[in-house]
């Protein structure tokens, strides 16, 4: 297409934009949703007031449409330029040529009178009377062509300019898109992008149609097919059967019916967000029929939808190439065209994927994967699973539901994973080892305990002499509860002087035990590096940011002393506690992507206390039981047992990097793995 010397258009960079204008704008496609007809209700942002501004300009009989009836295509396109700013706009049209034509991200559009407006409180664009819109392919090299339809344009030198800089510029900042694959490259429990020729069609029911498509390439696993005896078919049957294991069946829903029925026989196609999952065929032998079934939802989430190519795209031209360098003869003729979901005479490549040698996620038909699941959830059922490669490109903060294999984890020794968490500034520390509380006893124990300060209102006090040791003194100081000394196994005891040992002792005959020093006026806690409290095994910690520490005399004033419940005495002494918690870093791997995500845990996901790990043998034991189930030592990971999990993302800012992080919360083992 030649240049035409007219009055040149004037661009406004993305960081420019300005709420209330029109402007010409150019960028790479970032994401884009492919025309769809949007329905009489629909509640896209304007839409009411675009289509009312619209059929002002119309003849009359435009208006004279049936109640609830709408002709307005939609499409959603977000840009981005060398300003590194993201632009969304909402477009719309009454035919459907008018909308921009898009095939992938990387193409380059020229947007010209695009309303800007605030919108959530981010400018966004919106198509304006007059609107325009030019496509080019963003592909480096290539020629600057006008990809348009409907209305005459002429591309002016400054048009071809901006091309050919936006391409260079998105050369080496916008990625190409990862889900365009070949058949070939395909796994389950995947959304992709699909360029293909269609070979034959027909209509299922009123919600579904069915497409026969190839692109010359072979699935790992063999491809699920829809009987069509019964129904209206059109296609070169004979063509398919001969290329039998190089054609796939693929089922559309919903709003996407309309779009397949128009689809012409030999056309090329580009499918979006194509939904991939096994299915077992017969559920007495699965391990042996599993086939790939492959969907096209209804709705338009991620882009979801069908674009016809025309003979003259680049990949369409890519796509013949591969078309006819297929070796019809070495393609081994089968008579399962027609093949219900009882046949039982499967080839043997149908037994395992081709790929089942490396250590792959497999992921099978969700039926398969509810035989066993070594987790489950606590809440939030109404959630939809979704796959780790679609959470991995979205904001934070959401939630989401997740069907995953625990690839690998950290840290490997467990007992390191239990850590002390502080509720308030939610701070982690290590748990203090037993030598380092033992030196803090040692460095109180060397001052004597002071005689003042013994027999109070508050508690009794023993004090004796150690053998050896330098005649160390300890105080024992056993509380009251109501004036009176409870029985042992009800009294809390306040020891001045004590090593970690004879401590140890004391904390398994009585209620509790509170490590001491004496102070100018009263008793005092030790440093909170030790623990505040010790009952049984568990030793309590103090949080020392957070904490303001009260008087012992406050003991006094717990209403039931029986107990001595670690939260009311340190909540009476000022302290803010420390919580054991789990924390381990969880690999997920579902066959889409791979995500990290933090357990930050007490007791619920193990049912294991984390505060009582560290003192009891068997609970370690149940801890590494647990763990060789959901992540099995010396096999590969298509053998382990699914998790279903519930993770949320948040953001997480360190110095000037922001990035996104994921937590399991509400999911716990299931009984079965204990």
């Amino acid at each position: 297409m030649s240049l035409v010397p007219v009055a040149p258009y004037t661009y406004t960079p993305l960081n420019l934009l300005k709420d209330g204008t029109v402007v010409n704008v150019c960028g790479v496609v970032k994401f884009f949703k492919p025309p769809y007809l949007s329905k009489g209700t629909d509640k896209l942002q304007n839409l009411h007031t675009i289509t009312k501004h619209w059929t002002k300009n119309k003849p009359n009989k435009t208006k004279q449409k049936r109640q609830g009836e709408s002709n307005d295509y939609c499409s959603v396109v977000t840009i981005v330029d060398q300003t590194d700013v993201k632009l969304t706009c909402m477009l719309f049209s009454r035919n459907y040529e008018d909308l921009p034509v898009i095939y992938k991200v990387g193409d380059i559009v020229c947007f010209r009178g695009l309303k800007i407006q605030v919108y959530k409180n981010e400018l966004q664009g919106i198509s304006n009377y007059g609107f325009a819109s030019l496509t080019f392919d963003g592909t480096l090299m290539s020629p600057v062509t006008l990809r348009t339809s409907g209305k005459n344009f002429n591309i002016t030198a400054l048009d071809h300019n901006m091309v050919e800089a936006l391409r260079a510029w998105a050369s080496t900042h916008v990625p190409p898109s990862p889900t365009l694959l070949p058949l070939s490259d395909v796994h389950p429990m995947q959304y992709c992008d699909l360029t293909c020729q269609l070979l034959g069609k027909a209509e299922v029911d009123g919600t579904s149609f069915l497409l026969k498509v190839w692109d010359g390439t072979r699935t790992k696993f063999p491809s699920w097919r829809v009987c069509i005896q019964d129904l209206v078919f059109e296609g070169d049957l004979s063509h398919i059967l001969q290329l039998q294991n190089l054609v796939i069946d693929i089922v559309v829903y919903d709003n996407h019916v309309q779009m397949a029925k128009s689809l012409k026989i030999g056309s090329f196609l580009r499918i979006y967000s194509l939904h991939t999952k096994l299915q077992p065929v017969n559920s007495e032998s699965m391990t042996s029929l599993i086939r790939l079934e492959f969907h096209l939802h209804g709705g338009t989430s991620y882009g979801r939808g069908i674009r016809v190519l025309p003979e003259s795209n680049p990949d369409v031209d890519q796509l013949k190439r591969a078309l006819e360098s297929v070796d019809l003869a070495a393609i081994q003729p089968s008579n399962d065209t027609c093949q219900s979901e009882d046949e039982d005479d499967e080839d043997e490549d149908c037994l395992t994927p081709s790929n089942s040698g490396s250590d792959v996620v497999s992921l099978y038909a969700v039926e398969r994967c509810q035989q066993f699941c070594a987790t489950k959830l606590i809440d939030h059922h109404y959630l939809e699973k979704t796959p780790l490669h679609a959470i991995l490109k979205q904001r934070a903060p959401q939630q989401y539901r997740i069907l995953a294999k625990l690839r690998s984890y950290e840290p490997r020794r467990l007992f390191q994973s239990v850590k002390l968490l502080c509720p308030k500034c939610h701070s982690l520390q290590d748990v203090p080892c037993e030598e380092n509380v033992d030196k803090i006893f040692q460095d109180a124990a060397t001052k004597s305990p002071e005689s003042k300060l013994q027999g109070t209102s508050l508690y009794d006090s023993e004090v004796w002499t150690t053998q050896g040791q330098g005649g160390r003194h300890v105080a024992v100081h056993f509380v009251k509860t109501d004036g009176v000394l409870p029985p042992s196994e009800e009294c809390l005891i306040l020891i001045e002087g004590g090593r970690l040992c004879e401590i140890s002792k004391l904390s398994s005959m009585f209620r509790g035990v509170i490590p001491v020093r004496s102070g100018p006026e009263d008793l005092e806690l030790l440093d909170l590096s030790a623990p505040f409290l010790i009952r049984g095994k568990v030793c309590h910690y103090g949080c020392k940011q957070c904490s303001n520490l009260k008087s012992i005399q406050n003991l006094s004033t717990i209403p039931n002393k029986r107990l001595w419940i670690p939260s009311s005495v340190a909540e009476v002494l000022g302290i803010v506690p420390l919580q054991y918690v789990f924390v381990m870093t969880f690999s997920f791997d579902d066959g889409t992507g791979v995500l990290d995500a933090y357990l930050k845990d007490s007791e619920k996901f193990f049912q294991i206390p984390a505060s009582k790990v560290l003192t009891d043998d068997s609970l370690q034991g149940t801890l590494e039981k647990v763990m060789n189930v959901i992540c099995p030592p010396g096999i590969k990971i298509d053998a382990y047992p699914w998790l279903e999990c519930l993770i949320k993302s948040y953001n997480v800012t360190s110095g000037t990097e922001q990035r996104i992080c994921y937590q399991i919360f509400d999911t716990t083992v299931a009984e079965d793995t204990i």
